[in-house]
């Protein structure tokens, strides 16, 4: 089992944007201690409670801090971007930090459509470009031309491309291309089989010489289960918040506990339950071994967004003791 940790850094109530960074540099510092393979960071804006809008950012910001620690990025919104600009981004990590920069990108739009105006500088939706964007990136941080133009600097190793995905859709254009793929049990629980099956058995050599499949979930794991499930509150309430554009921000276990929540509101945090693992140790490790073996993909990025900075820290803690 090779354990690695998505951070989406969103910022407990109580605490600023600068203590929320401050906290993620020191957590991925103490994740390589513990022996995680890698450390990821989501690209969110215009939230209030999201502190990672600049992935490539971030990953320069730990790479500098550790020694071995993969570094990635879960993902870049490339729709709104130019392939060669995200290629130089990274190419300058690679010459930087040799071997150790993973480049995870995505079809997003990055939030609602004044959200992606403003990432694209007013330019039209350009989702349905994706496959093509993510093929021009594979090309330019291969040191090959796309459109004339050679993408600088010309590294030794290419960084290695995941593209993320919910769906057999997504997969199948990851394994076209030859890149990893990161499937995100986290948002789309439901087709996780059929989707790791599809990158698998299409997959042909590119960026990659062969299929490299990450799977990304939620996990909280505490002392017993009724310490999860106590810490979790804030993790569902939080959800709940985020899902319907309110305050993104982590509340407390006592904020969570008594907030009120409509009958609507309960099914859906049940509903979300299903995009988590939640118990603990013994749970955990029953819970990932059962969706490896369904997924038949042993590689995991985890995701914690509880409101306490501690238990979130002993909870990768329990985590990787159990593997």
């Amino acid at each position: 089992m090779k354990l690695g940790i998505l951070e989406q850094m969103p910022t407990p109530k109580g605490k600023t944007a600068e203590d929320t960074v401050a906290e993620t540099v020191a957590l991925a510092q103490h994740a390589e201690q513990l022996g995680y393979e890698r450390f990821w960071f989501a690209e969110h804006h215009a939230t209030k409670g999201m502190a990672s809008s600049a992935p490539e950012i971030m990953m320069a910001a730990v790479a500098s801090r550790t020694t071995q620690l993969h570094v990635g990025s879960g993902g870049i919104l490339l729709p709104q971007y130019s392939p060669y600009r995200v290629a130089a981004q990274l190419l300058q990590l690679q010459a930087l930090f040799p071997g150790r920069i993973e480049a995870g990108v995505g079809r997003s739009p990055g939030g609602a459509e004044r959200v992606r105006s403003a990432l694209a500088d007013g330019k039209e939706n350009q989702l349905s470009e994706y496959p093509d964007k993510l093929e021009a990136l594979v090309r330019y941080v291969h040191g090959e031309q796309s459109n004339g133009v050679r993408a600088t600097p010309r590294t030794e190793a290419a960084p290695a491309i995941y593209s993320l995905g919910l769906g057999e859709n997504s997969a199948e254009i990851a394994a076209r291309l030859g890149v990893g793929y990161v499937y995100g049990h986290f948002i789309e629980p439901s087709r996780g089989e059929a989707t790791h099956e599809v990158y698998r058995q299409q997959f042909t050599p590119g960026n990659l010489s062969a299929p490299h499949a990450l799977t990304a979930v939620f996990v909280i794991c505490g002392e017993s289960d009724a310490h999860a499930e106590e810490l979790a509150t804030s993790q569902d309430v939080w959800l709940l918040r985020t899902e319907k554009g309110l305050d993104s921000r982590v509340p407390s276990m006592e904020e969570a506990k008594a907030a009120k929540k409509t009958e609507r509101d309960q099914r859906k945090i049940e509903e979300n339950r299903k995009r988590m693992i939640i118990g603990g140790p013994d749970t955990v490790r029953k819970q990932l071994l059962y969706f490896s073996e369904r997924y038949h993909n042993d590689e995991w990025l985890i995701l914690t967004n509880i409101h306490d900075v501690e238990e979130k820290r002993r909870s990768f803690e329990r985590i990787i003791s159990l593997f």
